[in-house]
């Protein structure tokens, strides 16, 4: 019988730090990561499965406060970030019609907080993220420099920035700049 070979990731981002003056940027606890696709029908009995509500508004995400988001990406879309346990695992045992995709391989993330941490994302994101149109539970799918990312406002003072792994230097360095830039 053949040996199988066990690869372990190094997670992209591992040791960075950065910031200034009322922001910190650090990379986030790694996590687990699902697209979900699925009719909104269908969220009642996924939500159900997952012993999580998905949200069903635009731009908003769920927390339980144990490590597991769920953002609303679409009208059929969610993305759930769990880094303590594994959703594809629970969302196998729903008996409704989804797509559920582990994505944990090509998505990492940054957390922005501090004071001066909208200010630091405004600076490379042309979405609006003031409090009233971006408020604490926020989530959108946008645009950060020349990448997509998926935003989340976790707290008052507090955003986790989504970004493909092979993004992640490039997010983390125009962030890094963005906090000398936009802060001084």
């Amino acid at each position: 019988m053949a040996d199988i070979a066990h690869a372990t990731r190094t997670e992209a981002l591992a040791g960075r730090a950065g910031g200034a003056a009322g922001v910190t940027l650090t990379p986030a606890r790694p996590a687990n990561r699902v697209s979900l696709r699925a009719g909104s029908g269908e969220a009642k009995s996924l939500s159900d499965a997952l012993g999580h509500e998905l949200p069903l508004s635009p731009k908003t995400s769920v927390s339980n406060g144990k490590g597991r988001i769920a953002a609303w990406l679409g009208p059929d879309e969610w993305l759930i970030i769990d880094e303590t346990g594994d959703p594809l695992e629970e969302l196998g045992k729903a008996e409704v019609l989804h797509s559920a995709v582990d994505v944990s391989h090509r998505n990492t993330a940054i957390l922005v907080s501090g004071t001066g941490a909208r200010a630091t994302l405004e600076c490379g994101c042309p979405q609006n993220l003031s409090d009233r149109v971006f408020p604490v539970g926020s989530a959108t799918r946008t645009v950060m420099g020349k990448i997509e990312v998926v935003i989340l406002r976790t707290g008052e003072n507090d955003y986790r920035v989504e970004c493909w792994r092979s993004f992640s230097d490039y997010s983390f360095a125009l962030l890094s700049e963005a906090a000398k830039d936009c802060l001084a």
